[in-house]
Formats: C-alpha cells, sequence, structure tokens
C-alpha cells in the first residue's frame, strides 16, 4: 500500500512539474510534451490545474490581445522609437527601431510581440502575429506604420489563440500587386492546418479571401500518434513566377504525414493564385521557417527546423520536380537530430517508428546543405549578392553569413544581434530585421 502511495505521489509530481513549466511557457522543457498525451495533457489543464492554467496564460493572452485588438479596431498607427545603434562582430552597424505601440503579443507569450515583413516597392509592410497590417515609406525619419484595414479576425482570433500561443499568423508575402497571408487554420473544432488568404493590395483597406485552403486538418486529440503541438506548422511563402506561390507546411507533429504524398502536411506546395489549384513539389519537412527563390539560378533554398539538433538548410532545384517522383527530404525518417529525450527506453517506440537516421542519402532522400547541431532555431532566409546569403536564428539571436558555391556552403559566419530574429528581407545593400524580443525593426547597412 506504502509502495502505491509513493508511486502516485511520484506521478502526480511529474505531471506538477509538466504543467508548471508549461504555464510558465519555459520552452527548455518543450520536450517533456513527447511523455505526456495530447488528450493527457488537456485532462491535465482541465481537471487538475484549471485554475492555475486559466488564470496565467488565458489572463495574459486576453489582456494583450485585447491592448492589441483595441489598436486595431481604432485604426492607431504602430509607432516606433529609435532606441539603440550598435556595432557588430562583423564590424557593420544594427539601427534598432523599437515598436511601443501596436504589437503586444507574440507566439511565444514571454516575448512581446511576432511580427513579419516585405516590401511592396519603396514601402516597407509589417504585419503582426494576430493580425495588425500596417507599412511606412520612410522608416527612419516617419518612426511609424500607418494602420492598415483588415479582416485577418475573420478568420483566426481569440479563440484560437486561446487554445495555445502559437497559433498565429504564420507570414506575409506582397507579390504581383497582392498580399497573401498564411495563418494556423481551425478548419474544424480542434483541428488544424496552414492555410492562406490573398487580397488585392491597398493601402488604406484590405478584405482577404480564401485562397488555399485544405480539406485535410490534423485533429489536437484525436490523431494517429497522439501528439499534437502548432509549432511544425510551416507557413512561409515566396512567389515563384506571375501565377504562383509557394507554401511550406509541417504536419503538426503528426510526422508521418510528412512521408504520405497525398497528404499537403510537411510539404512545398506550389499555389495557382488564379484558380487556387496546387502541387505537392517536394515532401519531408518537419518545420520549413525560411525560404527563398534564387531566380538567377533557378533553385528554392528552404531552412526548417529540426527536433533535438538538426535544423536544416536544404536545395531544391526546380528543374528536376516532378510530381511522379517528388524530392524527399528525409523528414521523419532521417534527421542530425534526435527526438526530444534522446534515445530513453520511453522513446523507444518513436524510433522504431521514426528511427532518424543521420544519413539522407543512404535511405534515398536528399541531404541538407547544411546541419545545425545545436540547434539554433532556424528562421528566414535571403540572398545579400552573388553566391552570398543569410539565414536568422532565434534560438541563438543572431544572423549567419555564407557563400554558396557548387552547391556547397563554404564559408559561414555568425553575427549575435541579441535578440530572436523572426524574420529578414534585403533592399537596397540594406537588412531589415523583425526582432522580437523588443519588437523591434532592424536595419543593417551591408554597404
Amino acid at each position: 500500500m506504502r509502495l502505491k502511495k509513493t508511486y502516485l505521489i511520484l506521478i502526480i509530481f511529474i505531471i506538477s512539474i509538466f504543467v508548471v513549466f508549461k504555464i510558465a511557457d519555459t520552452r527548455s522543457f518543450l520536450f517533456l510534451e513527447d511523455f505526456v498525451s495530447s488528450s493527457q495533457r488537456e485532462f491535465i489543464k482541465k481537471r487538475i490545474f484549471s485554475k492555475q492554467y486559466i488564470s496565467t496564460q488565458h489572463r495574459v493572452i486576453r489582456h494583450y490581445f485585447g491592448m492589441e485588438g483595441a489598436h486595431k479596431r481604432n485604426n492607431y498607427d504602430l509607432l516606433l522609437g529609435k532606441i539603440n545603434q550598435e556595432t557588430l562582430s562583423n564590424n557593420k552597424i544594427l539601427d534598432r527601431y523599437a515598436i511601443v505601440k501596436g504589437i503586444y503579443l507574440g507566439r511565444a507569450m514571454y516575448y512581446p510581440g511576432s511580427g513579419y515583413i516585405d516590401f511592396h516597392e519603396d514601402n516597407l509592410f509589417i504585419l503582426s502575429a494576430r493580425g495588425i497590417l500596417g507599412y511606412t515609406k520612410d522608416l527612419e525619419n516617419e518612426l511609424k506604420f500607418k494602420q492598415i484595414k483588415n479582416n485577418i479576425d475573420k478568420f483566426i482570433g481569440l479563440d484560437q489563440f486561446l487554445k495555445n500561443r502559437s497559433f498565429a499568423v504564420l507570414d506575409l508575402l506582397i507579390f504581383q500587386n497582392k498580399i497573401f497571408v498564411s495563418f494556423t487554420n481551425e478548419m474544424e473544432d480542434n483541428c488544424w492546418n496552414t492555410s492562406v488568404l490573398m487580397s488585392d493590395l491597398n493601402y488604406k483597406e484590405v478584405k482577404f479571401e480564401k485562397l488555399f485552403f485544405p480539406d485535410e486538418c490534423v485533429h489536437m486529440y484525436k490523431n494517429k500518434d497522439k501528439q499534437f503541438h502548432p509549432h511544425p506548422s510551416g507557413g512561409r511563402m515566396i512567389g515563384l513566377d506571375k501565377d504562383h506561390i509557394v507554401l511550406t507546411t509541417g504536419p503538426f507533429r503528426s510526422r508521418f504525414l510528412a512521408q504520405d504524398k497525398k497528404s499537403v502536411m510537411g510539404k512545398l506546395i506550389k499555389i495557382n493564385i488564379n484558380d487556387a489549384n496546387f502541387d505537392i513539389i517536394t515532401m519531408g519537412h518537419r518545420n520549413p521557417q525560411g525560404l527563398y527563390y534564387d531566380r538567377e539560378n533557378e533553385f528554392l533554398l528552404e531552412t526548417e527546423h529540426g527536433p533535438m539538433g538538426g535544423d536544416e538548410i536544404n536545395l531544391i532545384e526546380l528543374s528536376k520536380i516532378n510530381e511522379d517522383d517528388i524530392p524527399n527530404y528525409g523528414w521523419a525518417i532521417a534527421s542530425a537530430g534526435e527526438h526530444y529525450g534522446g534515445k530513453i527506453p520511453k522513446n523507444e517506440k518513436t524510433y522504431k517508428k521514426y528511427p532518424l537516421y543521420k544519413s539522407h542519402s543512404e535511405h534515398g532522400f536528399i541531404e541538407p546543405l547544411k546541419s545545425f547541431v545545436p540547434s539554433i532555431g532556424i528562421s528566414e532566409i535571403t540572398k545579400i549578392g552573388e553566391n552570398k546569403y543569410v539565414v536568422s536564428s532565434l534560438k541563438y539571436q543572431s544572423i549567419y553569413f555564407f557563400e554558396l558555391k557548387d552547391k556547397k556552403i563554404n564559408s559561414i559566419e555568425r553575427v549575435k544581434v541579441i535578440e530572436r530574429v523572426r524574420d529578414i528581407k534585403f533592399k537596397e545593400n540594406k537588412l531589415y530585421l523583425f526582432l522580437e524580443e523588443t519588437p523591434a525593426i532592424g536595419i543593417i547597412n551591408l554597404q
């Protein structure tokens, strides 16, 4: 009897630790989620720790979403202030412009705000992870983004954000005088996918309509692997030609979907912006967070988060894309990383199903250009000159400059910017960054 009581106390203690860290949003304990199924976590939250859970996550989300929502409803400008100028390790200067009003709630709550940037002509656009849209003609002198009215909250809003902080807007793309927004879409109650909205570009008000809304979704609790998380959702977009964009998707931790040719999860998808028809162009992706189309060389560069280690930079040769033989990048069979917790008894079944071989090519998959072990929290990627590129990092608060020749990365230089870098864009010898711990816009003159 005493042994049973001890066992029960130990179980309650372990569960308590998990929930406390989950409530506190401590990302260091993300691996614990692999040891408790989605349905078990929901039971714990609702039946055991409901008061604590509601009084922390829900209260904070309601508060900050309320502030951002009020800013949006009143159509206030997003105000900025220049906070500092810093010399980086490569002797370049980073100018940092803090967003002091307008963006309050990030994809991870303990970071004040997440967002995405893009250009239309000479105007810099910004979109918050919760749906505020704005633009500026002269960031460095105006110190504001003029807000553009939009209807994103028709498709995602407080009900979704309360279910998990990571349900959010995922990317902004301006292309062919149209504006595209990807987001985690609750297609039906508790069942999710990555979808895309589109509108003609208008500087006063945009009214989004559905573009890519697949029928397939992953249920938070009723799924094959009994695991679910919003993080592996992808969402990056890039313009391909006058009729097509490319979207990245993740499998929401239903890993097997990345290897299913009939599934849109864990793929790169080419979408026709005229009729919404689409084709899967690559497969075997975990959580693609960066995408760049190198028109001169006719290839895509894609970045994706690995599991515990194994972030990747991948090269996708468009000339080799074949509908009958989709290029396969290996997830969840091959990866330089490990499942959260590593090769412990608890993970034995997971490794049997998803072995994470260290060689991609030996098992019929395409090798990454580079794997990062440990992971850097890789995000966006762009080109800054002939054979020269830069990729950004969330976890390591850095940007990485590298050269790519003969389909090989020859050198890579890490430059720390002291904040998580969610997005980057390059224009007229300047690198623009969305920094999500202030939040702020960073500008680096590369001349």
